[in-house]
């Protein structure tokens, strides 16, 4: 096989014993490695992209309108905070619950719900005429959009197989990064030159337009019985204890030292209930559940383990970057928020071509290791030179230092979810994927709360050491967003560089933190030994046509599923 990878071999999770649910479809290795995309593929993955676009122009044109949301709202910063973090948990702590719906009633069925639940929150959101219907719009929008974003990566492993699956992958990526790219341009542009208001109704014609998108062109097969029988298939007691769970462990994580103490019982308390119901859950899953929720069949080696942690590495990675590099721009720099989405452009910019690169070779080659060790090696690297950033940075500086960190982080969108399933038994990797995808939501949230109190920490004992400020050390240490609009409010003078040389140092810290998780991935990249990308592909939801109505046939009939 090349590189070291091999083909599955007996005792390894991609070879136990996980027989196909009747009605599967199953396209032998010789086949698969054939692949052609159709019309009808090319069409069901444009929805597929649609949709993800309008959830990437609203997971980042929120951030830089905040200041004038909470103007116009008369918010305080706890509550910007939650219009932010309520999404992140809403999308989150849902994302398996969702992709085990869409095993039962199809996925089709499930991102209807989904967009429906998204686009309501849209709407709410935009009428908002307070904080307390703003967050309750983006809780319900989370909600929608973390359905979509686990069921879309669930489609693509169902339309496509493992050797082609990182070049589709790295498309979505490119979708992602476009609206990365421009949702903090539209956002700025929305709240300072038309209405705050404008970022979420804008997501309401994307949506509508990827819904028709999904209901014209994404044709998959059936899942067969009726509803009472499907009803009866889904796991209630592990969905409830799966997202109570997670859901309390997540609220401490991310109130923790902004809206409580850390000492706080309010804090402290979910943060121990959030494991206790964790091990119930497993308990439940493993002696209880009829169908679980999480098949315990996607922990089976070393590989999906390895995978499963750098996933979580490279979610706290992303999101702490974009967070607090735009508060970099905007407090170190005193860049505008339109500036300041105009200057995460090398960082972001260089994360598509990245992905679509990586899925590129690894469709040719069959080998995806190298990916892994590459994508670590300039993320760390680049991570590494991000503490040369601070207030004299010039222009071109700060654009060659964002290169390698975009271009690592790009690399191990499909890179790191390839080792996963190329580990993972064909008939899982549907579940693998969703697991993945709800991985990367808990690496974001786990992220930015440890770079969150480390800032927090540091800024504080900076500001105790400045006279000026050592009053207000505690009250700024808990908000970096506030001190960015002191910053910008203060005439120049000793103050203010002292101000924001200690806020650069702060940040210089998170950037540690930043490598921190990058040396993690990076050691562990290099514990994967990889397999075999030349795999069966079994899905039970492919593309209608004539070979998958026949398996709906033999599944109603009782026979063993067809070899295609």
């Amino acid at each position: 096989m090349g590189s070291g990878e091999k083909p599955p071999s007996a005792g390894t999770a991609a070879a136990n014993d996980v027989t196909p649910k009747p009605g599967s479809i199953i396209i032998t290795t010789q086949d698969a490695a054939e692949f052609k995309p159709t019309r009808d593929f090319f069409l069901a993955f444009l929805a597929l992209c649609t949709l993800n676009l309008a959830l990437a122009f609203d997971a980042t044109s929120l951030g830089v309108a905040l200041p004038a949301i909470s103007t116009a709202l008369g918010g305080t910063a706890i509550e910007a905070f939650w219009s932010g973090t309520s999404f992140l948990l809403a999308s989150t702590v849902l994302q398996p619950t969702f992709a085990s719906l869409s095993s039962i009633f199809g996925r089709k069925g499930m991102i209807y719900v989904a967009c429906v639940f998204f686009a309501a929150g849209s709407l709410l959101a935009a009428l908002a005429g307070d904080f307390t219907v703003l967050i309750a719009g983006r809780t319900v929008q989370g909600v929608g959009g973390g359905g979509l974003i686990a069921i879309t990566e669930i489609v693509v492993t169902d339309l496509v197989p493992l050797r082609f699956r990182g070049q589709w992958m790295s498309l979505l990526s490119v979708v992602w990064s476009i609206g990365t790219v421009t949702g903090p341009l539209i956002g700025a542009g929305f709240a300072e030159k038309v209405s705050w208001r404008w970022i979420f109704y804008i997501n309401l014609p994307i949506i509508g337009v990827g819904t028709v998108f999904i209901v014209l062109f994404l044709h998959q097969t059936r899942i067969p019985g009726d509803l009472a029988t499907k009803l009866r298939r889904f796991d209630y007691a592990g969905s409830l204890l799966f997202t109570a769970s997670v859901t309390a462990f997540l609220f401490g994580l991310t109130t923790g030292g902004v809206m409580y103490p850390w000492a706080s019982f309010r804090v402290l308390l979910p943060l121990l209930l959030g494991p206790a119901g964790m091990v119930a859950f497993m308990a439940w899953e493993l002696r209880g559940a009829a169908e679980p929720l999480i098949s315990r069949g996607i922990f089976n080696n070393r590989d999906m383990i390895v995978s499963y942690v750098m996933v979580v590495c490279h979610g706290a990675i992303l999101w702490s970057l974009l967070y607090f590099l735009v508060l970099y721009y905007q407090a170190v720099k005193f860049y505008s928020p339109i500036t300041s989405a105009v200057a995460v452009l090398p960082q972001t910019l260089t994360v598509a071509p990245g992905g679509l690169a990586v899925g590129l070779i690894v469709a040719k080659t069959g080998h995806y290791r190298w990916s892994l060790w590459t994508g670590w090696v300039l993320t760390t690297f680049g991570a590494g030179i991000l503490l040369l950033l601070g207030p004299q940075t010039t222009v071109v500086q700060w654009i060659w230092i964002n290169i390698p960190i975009g271009l690592g982080c790009g690399m191990l969108y499909p890179a790191v979810i390839l080792s996963i399933q190329a580990a993972c038994a064909p008939a899982l990797n549907g579940q693998a994927a969703a697991f993945f995808s709800f991985l990367r939501g808990l690496g974001q949230s786990v992220g930015v709360a440890t770079s969150g109190v480390i800032f927090q920490n540091v800024f504080k004992q900076k500001l105790q050491g400045l006279g000026a400020f050592a009053a207000l050390a505690d009250a700024y240490s808990r908000d970096a967003t506030i001190v960015v609009g002191v910053i910008n409010a203060m005439p120049d003078g000793a103050d203010k560089t002292d101000l924001v040389q200690a806020y650069s140092d702060s940040l210089r810290m998170v950037w540690v933190s930043i490598l921190a998780f990058a040396a993690t991935g990076l050691m562990l990249g290099s514990l994967v030994k990889g397999y075999s990308l030349d795999s069966e592909h079994v899905t039970e939801q492919g593309l209608s046509n004539r070979a998958i109505n026949n398996a709906e046939r033999n599944a109603e009939a009782g026979t063993k599923p067809p070899r295609i």
